[in-house]
């Protein structure tokens, strides 16, 4: 493993975020980001003051690093006393409390960025704190029991998600009247050995006692997710979301195997057309974040939720899986695999099956056999796949000219690997969309002779129909198009950009309001949507000129991402068609600062819109705002 650009080190993490986040947004979102950035303010000066440093802080979340654990836990401490003075100005339901949990333990550095048990283990005892509160792990205890004027209750030993060993875990007692007193910790004392037999008996018959006493009193609540404060209505049928992995190989270069394991999962399910699954692209914006299940559940609005871990070492793989009920915190199943790494494909196709099978779905003979990953046996070709897919995503021209060279080399290794040629095809079409191509009408051939090998070894390929349709509309061949993208979504009824896909080629092709009920779907599959979804949307709405739900759309595509110079051309082209003028022209000027090359005739040329009225309607709207 190569340590270049990161070091290990060992640390005292502090994990805190905010209990009943959701619940806050859900009832007044100005309110609530008003009183988490005052909050979050207060959190960084008392870390800076004990000497530590913030290192991330997604959301309600709060990542921090200190050299001393007493610094760690006086900091804390600190925290929950000024945040509970603060929270009395405010109305009881108004009120917000932070979880906050510590944990000494290894960690990895990476461009002031931190990963490993140590950060992860500091997140799972933050989750088993009550808002206001501290809890500690036992690495934690051991260095601050004797040197602060604090109490401690031991809550036991937690099995921690993607962590080898159980944890203990002590809550931290603020009161003064509690100060140096370890309440519910076991202390051993020497037995005679006559006694041992008996001792063990009495640990027998207790232990079944103790564990129910534990479970129905002493364990601390699952705050489950409320169907009221979803996002979005949950399906009619069972709803999944798949976290990103974890990587436990301790190489950040190894990222790419895991998120491919992930991947590899969350495509065979969304091939199971009596499953709802979250795509990708949303359930990602997770990953490496101190998430829970409830949180996840609300946000995605989806009931159940896989987490899982990855540890690559040489010729071995060990997974990690669990299957959880938002609703009611039962694991409906859980697995450890150690297997050997020219397993992985059966031990992918293995946990997709338990999966669906957990959720009391029944696959037909025909299902089974699309769900199955197959496509090859080469392991060193799939690895390949998995580099090229990683590079490719990034979508930007040096990324993509890398990710060219694992497919060819894939191929290489394997010549009836489908996936590989439908990656390498992916390629060059790329090259097209980012200019980067001395002809594109030869990059759209090679692209066009790939996909159409990849699918002649497996027609089962949603992504591969989907790029050849992709293909085809550029050619502005409209039926082939259509036809390719409804195969895609056939194949992949969860896949949201098959469904995004398709409703924009719909639109293209003088079909908009057959596009918009398609682009809701993969908006919905997609929750954190990619702003391209929204402005194709509103542009769908622009074309029937209902002008309303089309600046709603073009308005939120250019908030996600306010450097997409594309989205910016749909909102001011709808500003100009509902007559906001002054805002239309604003919208050009940043076309052109984004974009100082931007040129109305060659958008025109090269937009394949196939209905010329109203295309001459969108395009003179741009003239009239001022782009030229």
């Amino acid at each position: 493993m190569t340590q270049e650009g990161f070091k290990r080190k060992l640390s005292a993490i502090l994990s805190a975020d905010v209990k009943g986040y959701s619940r806050l947004m859900g009832e007044d979102e100005e309110a609530t980001i008003r009183t988490l950035k005052g909050y979050r303010e207060l959190i960084a000066e008392r870390t800076e003051k004990h000497r530590g440093r913030v290192v991330d802080s997604p959301g309600d979340n709060v990542l921090a690093e200190f050299g001393s654990v007493v610094d760690a836990v006086r900091c804390a401490v600190e925290i929950q006393e000024e945040l509970k003075v603060r929270n009395t100005e405010l109305p009881e339901n108004r009120q917000m409390k932070f979880r906050i949990g510590v944990n000494l333990g290894d960690v990895i550095e990476d461009e002031k960025r931190l990963y490993g048990d140590g950060v992860n283990i500091a997140a799972r005892v933050e989750g088993l704190a009550e808002g206001g509160g501290i809890c500690i792990s036992g690495s934690a205890y051991e260095q601050v029991r004797n040197k602060l004027t604090l109490g401690y209750e031991y809550l036991g030993e937690h099995t921690v998600k993607n962590i080898e060993q159980p944890v203990k875990v002590y809550r931290v007692l603020m009161e003064p009247e509690a100060a140096g007193k370890v309440i519910g910790e076991e202390r051993p004392t020497p037995r005679r050995w006559r006694r041992a037999v008996i001792a063990a008996v009495v640990v027998v018959i207790l232990v079944a006692g103790a564990l129910a006493i534990w479970n129905f009193y002493l364990r601390p609540p699952f705050e489950p997710a409320s169907v009221e404060k979803m996002a979005f209505p949950l399906p009619d049928k069972p709803s999944l979301a798949v976290l990103p992995f974890a990587n436990m190989s301790g190489d950040p270069e190894q990222e790419y195997f895991s998120d491919g394991i992930t991947e590899e999962i969350i495509t065979g399910l969304s091939k199971v057309p009596r499953l709802f699954v979250i795509v990708r692209n949303s359930t990602f914006t997770y990953k490496g974040k101190p998430v829970k299940v409830q949180q996840v559940a609300e946000e995605l609005g989806v009931r159940y939720v896989l987490e899982g871990s990855v540890r690559k070492a040489k010729d071995r793989v060990r997974i990690t899986a669990q299957l959880v009920d938002a609703q009611t915190g039962h694991h409906l199943w859980a697995e450890r695999y150690n297997k050997e790494l020219k397993d992985i494909f059966a031990l992918q196709d293995e946990i997709t099956i338990k999966i669906i099978t957990a959720l009391e779905v029944k696959l037909t003979e025909g299902e089974q056999a699309l769900v199955a990953g197959g496509g090859t046996d080469n392991l060193d070709a799939y690895l390949k796949i998995l580099q090229a897919r990683d590079l490719k995503r990034h979508q930007n021209i040096e990324n993509n000219h890398k990710a060219r060279r694992p497919a060819e080399e894939a191929i290489k290794l394997d010549p009836d690997y489908a996936q590989a040629y439908r990656w390498l095809s992916g390629t060059h079409v790329i090259d097209v969309w980012l200019d980067s191509t001395k002809s594109p009408r030869e990059s759209l051939r090679k692209a066009i002779e790939l996909a159409k090998k990849a699918l002649s070894l497996d027609d089962s390929l949603g992504g591969a129909h989907g790029l050849l349709g992709n293909i085809y509309i550029m050619r502005k061949d409209y039926e082939k198009g259509i036809l390719e993208a409804e195969r895609a979504v056939e194949l992949e009824p969860n896949g949201a950009d098959a469904h995004a896909f398709l409703g924009m080629w719909l639109r293209f092709a003088d079909r908009a309001e057959e596009a918009i009920p398609t682009l809701n779907k993969a908006i919905r599959l997609d929750p954190h949507t990619p702003g391209w979804y929204m402005h194709v949307l509103a542009g769908a709405y622009r074309d029937i000129e209902k002008h309303e739900e089309a600046t709603y759309w073009a308005e939120k595509a250019v908030q996600q991402n306010p450097k997409n110079a594309l989205s910016r051309v749909v909102l001011c082209s709808v500003y100009s068609l509902a007559g906001r003028m002054d805002e239309a022209r604003a919208q050009a000027k940043e076309i052109m600062r984004l974009n100082p090359k931007f040129s109305v005739e060659r958008f025109a040329r090269t937009d394949p819109q196939k209905n010329q009225v109203v295309k001459k309607r969108y395009i003179d709207a741009l003239r009239k705002a001022g782009l030229k």
